[in-house]
């Protein structure tokens, strides 16, 4: 895909790395929009953004003031001069939006994971020169997020980007959404000129967690962050627990540790690609003790099948994971890591088992 660069949407260079996108949750009043969008413009961020239709689980919870919210934008935008952003759902929403002036649409997780609603919304934009911003869905769907980023490029648009917030789940966590970094590092794997932003906000549903998630993004080379930011929090109507203040915000920013991609220190290339030389090597050996390990697993599939004997032996299976979790804490692996590993060898294991027995 040949995917435009950042500056090409209108962004001086020296505003990227970290790019900032920051506004409120939800436009709530002309007041409140022009307040913050006046604070963030003395921090020289560049661009605005704030919800104008809410997509909300159940009905009667704050929705958004709907398309009045545009003209505080447009307002906005004339006062301070910068661009300006916001979500759409539907073909209706991105008319609206183009008309007042936005500058930037981003597309929600829960209209990710419709590929009807992101064609439609792909098909509204044929003919526009605007960027477009793609959350993840919200279930861990690498395929569906490249897919809608697939949709919207073959709709004619080049400026876009891949905006992460998370991934919802069922288990219990100090986080809103799991960030799951290893699916934005497959996406970039994928496709890599396009540009990747964190949402650390929907990532921590809190504001005492921004600092280290939005680090985190940085050290693993994102382009930007985007977040949510109001001139007061607590009385917001929306997502108050994880959202700013313009002073938070310029705190965070001013604390984030920014890495270079590369160095032309001749020192730490060589040193980087022998140490480099050495995990290709133990790649290699990993792959081989793997393959003698499958071996002795085929053999037990033989030695069951001689004997009519399940393929699944649940008692054993829970002997392994005691065993390799007290083995694999000496060597400082969590334990999720290790089940995730000794899961993906014990599924291999009876595949293999499975195409003896049958």
């Amino acid at each position: 895909m040949d995917i435009a660069k950042l500056t090409d949407w209108g962004i001086p260079a020296e505003q990227i790395k970290p790019l900032i996108i920051a506004g409120p949750c939800s436009a709530e009043s002309e007041e409140q929009i022009m307040q913050t969008a006046t604070e963030l413009a003395e921090m020289n961020v560049p661009i605005f953004r704030a919800g104008i239709w809410k997509p909300r689980t159940r009905p009667g919870s704050f929705e958004g003031v709907g398309a009045i919210g545009l003209q505080w934008m447009k307002r906005a935008k004339q006062e301070t001069g910068m661009l300006t952003a916001t979500e759409v759902a539907n073909p209706t929403h991105v008319f609206e939006a183009i008309k007042t002036g936005i500058d930037i649409l981003w597309i929600g997780a829960r209209t990710a994971v419709n590929p009807f609603a992101i064609q439609e919304i792909a098909d509204s934009l044929q003919g526009v020169d605007i960027p477009v911003i793609l959350k993840n869905p919200v279930n861990p769907d690498i395929d569906l997020w490249v897919g809608g980023i697939e949709r919207l490029y073959n709709s004619g648009l080049t400026k876009l980007a891949a905006l992460h917030r998370g991934f919802s789940g069922l288990e219990k966590s100090p986080l809103r959404n799991e960030p799951q970094w290893q699916l934005p590092i497959e996406l970039r794997r994928r496709l890599p000129n396009l540009p990747l932003i964190c949402d650390p906000s929907h990532i921590c549903g809190r504001r005492d967690l921004l600092s280290s998630i939005s680090q985190k993004a940085m050290d693993l080379d994102y382009q930007g962050l985007m977040i949510e930011t109001h001139c007061n929090p607590e009385v917001a109507k929306s997502d108050k627990e994880q959202q700013v203040t313009p002073e938070i915000l310029k705190h965070i920013i001013d604390g984030l540790v920014i890495r270079s991609t590369q160095t032309d220190d001749l020192d730490f290339q060589r040193g980087l690609a022998e140490l480099r030389t050495n995990i290709d090597r133990l790649d290699t050996s990993l792959l081989e003790l793997l393959g003698k390990r499958m071996e002795v697993a085929q053999q037990i599939g033989e030695l069951k099948k001689e004997n009519n004997i399940t393929v699944l032996q649940s008692g054993r299976w829970d002997e392994i994971v005691q065993r390799v979790q007290m083995r694999a804490a000496k060597f400082g692996f969590s334990n999720e890591f290790t089940d995730k590993l000794f899961k993906a060898i014990h599924e291999e294991s009876i595949r293999l088992q499975e195409d003896i027995m049958n």
